[in-house]
């Protein structure tokens, strides 16, 4: 079956909530303006500013971390709307609250933001058999990449005439998204224990996951020097700001076009095996960066880190909900989602200091963090026992 007959094959709910990831992505305009906004439109300081996205930053961490919780006690498919819903109304406020409560705003809109990926994520994950989670994740993943590739330029026209006009978009396309997975996605196909306790007890058991999550966190924190610290690094080489710009956007295009058929072609290999070697690629790609720091080899590095991140990321996303026991989906895939963003947080913090005072040093450092991590997954094995949760359906409650 080609790639093409395998789309056409999905079920027609899940087409419909792709699509209204592609929608929700494109809109996706309010936080990536966010700093921009609170200067020019707010009168704020840089630093006022940067608490406000730091707050936000902590809110979408607590969000991911949290919102799996919430979905496997009351569903996923509520725990989506509800969450997308009130992170429409956290991007209607922003424009009109005081400047003394924009950081509790954005706080809380990180909080309903983050909340939302786990979910979603646990939504594709489990409505798809275990054969096709990993083409289901990738095609999800296609999805919003393709919306980020729309939003920003359309984010810039907006905010040249209206910042206003950039919460309101954002606004209306999480609408959407909440709608489609309100209206297509189907009541849950099997009833599970509504506990939200054990998964601790879980994870004791099941020492693969954890150091799997550990190698994400640490992963993460070496892939996001791509945003951290690439663009001092290409600055420092005499590169203009647009040519990272350019590396970054081909990189998306890249992932839009490829990962989806890359990950149907991967389907029959061992999971951990694919996420090693994902990781190998990252930290070779780091190496690139720290051997030949300028902007031919940042771009074959990018190549190879893009490669990297197109094998890992969606099977590793579906191999932890694969790992997941019965009714524990979204509290996995919330464990996931905070492992995966941790390096938003890491990255800048201990990228910026080195690159400050040992700036030889770092990339080869950060290529070492994830050859090791790649190792760690490779040794740590497979759980003994199959996933309960593996039915090819909807999770509970959705």
């Amino acid at each position: 079956m080609n790639f093409w007959r395998r789309i056409a094959d999905l079920p027609g709910w899940l087409k419909a909530v792709m699509l209204g990831q592609l929608v929700s992505s494109a809109g996706a305009l309010a936080w990536i303006y966010l700093t921009l906004y609170l200067v020019d439109d707010r009168g704020l300081s840089a630093q006022q500013a940067g608490f406000a996205a730091a707050a936000y930053g902590v809110g979408l961490l607590g969000g991911n971390l949290g919102g799996g919780w919430i979905g496997d006690r009351f569903g996923l498919r509520p725990a989506a709307v509800g969450s997308q819903l009130t992170w429409a109304a956290a991007c209607l406020a922003m424009p009109v609250v005081p400047n003394g409560v924009l950081a509790v705003t954005a706080v809380v809109a990180g909080l309903c933001g983050g909340a939302s990926r786990p979910n979603l994520s646990a939504l594709v994950a489990t409505a798809m058999p275990a054969d096709r989670r990993r083409e289901g994740i990738a095609l999800s993943r296609t999805a919003s990449n393709a919306g980020f590739t729309i939003g920003p330029p359309l984010g810039g026209l907006l905010a040249a005439y209206d910042f206003s006009l950039v919460f309101v978009v954002d606004a209306v396309s999480s609408l959407v998204l909440a709608v489609v997975v309100w209206r297509w996605v189907p009541p849950a196909a099997r009833v599970v224990a509504r506990q939200v306790s054990g998964v601790w007890r879980a994870l004791r058991q099941d020492r693969p996951t954890v150091v799997l999550l550990g190698a994400i966190v640490v992963v993460d924190t070496a892939y996001r020097q791509l945003f951290a610290t690439m663009p001092l690094l290409l600055r420092d080489a005499g590169s203009p700001a647009v040519a990272y710009g350019v590396l970054i956007g081909l990189s998306s295009v890249v992932i839009v076009l490829l990962e989806a058929p890359l990950a149907v072609r991967l389907a029959g290999h061992q999971a951990r095996r694919v996420i090693a070697a994902g990781f190998l690629l990252v930290g070779l790609g780091l190496a690139v960066l720290g051997v030949w720091p300028a902007l031919v080899g940042a771009a074959v590095a990018v190549a190879v880190i893009t490669a990297g991140e197109m094998l890992y990321k969606p099977t590793a996303t579906a191999h932890v909900a694969d790992a997941a026991p019965e009714g524990m989906v979204g509290r996995y895939s919330s464990l996931y989602a905070a492992a995966s963003i941790s390096g938003m947080f890491l990255a800048p913090a201990l990228g910026g200091t080195a690159y400050e005072h040992v700036p030889a040093l770092l990339y080869p450092a950060a290529a070492v963090l994830a050859l090791a991590a790649a190792a760690a997954v490779t040794g740590a094995g497979e759980r003994a026992v199959l996933p309960s949760g593996s039915t090819g359906r909807p999770s509970s409650g959705s």
